[in-house]
């Protein structure tokens, strides 16, 4: 577990496994930025068996509040910047409930995900990108202390169009 003044995260365990296919299969859970492809039934579970969302290159964890329960899920995975191993950051991904967004949660999860991934691996970079339109999530980031770098124009494919990313970072010593 990873814990923080306000969050704890922690890695998936097999009885969450009904409430992820729960999360992940509701359309509301996700919201307007985070509509991809279905996922196929039981994918949970196989997943979880093969390498239980946590690994060294990518993990997802469990978002708990101390007075809310679990209110959301943050991920991270490697992406390759350049041919070297040191070259190699991290980028998160999150999604927090709809009726707990607002209150912090988020920027507290992704400040403490980003600490622990600089305190456990030799990176200098952490980065994130939002949906150009998700003012709450780049609100979200910068409370985290990530820094807006720039627009990756028509860099994602979602619910049948191609949208504008804003990327943010943040450095290891920020």
């Amino acid at each position: 577990m990873i814990r923080g003044d306000t969050v704890t995260l922690r890695p998936i365990t097999a009885d969450d496994i009904a409430l992820l296919e729960g999360w992940w299969s509701n359309p509301d859970f996700g919201g307007e930025y985070n509509t991809f492809a279905l996922h196929h039934p039981g994918s949970i579970a196989r997943n979880f068996q093969e390498h239980g969302y946590l690994t060294d290159e990518r993990a997802t964890l469990l978002i708990f509040a101390k007075d809310e329960g679990w209110v959301g899920e943050i991920s991270y995975r490697t992406v390759p910047l350049g041919p070297a191993i040191s070259t190699k950051v991290y980028e998160l991904g999150i999604t927090v409930a709809p009726h707990q967004r607002g209150r912090g949660y988020g920027a507290a999860a992704q400040r403490l995900l980003a600490a622990y991934l600089f305190a456990t691996y030799p990176i200098a970079r952490v980065q994130a990108t939002t949906d150009i339109a998700n003012i709450g999530e780049q609100k979200a980031l910068e409370r985290a202390g990530f820094t807006r770098e720039g627009v990756l124009r028509q860099a994602q494919f979602r619910a049948g169009s191609w949208h504008d990313l804003v990327i943010y970072s943040k450095l290891r010593g920020e």
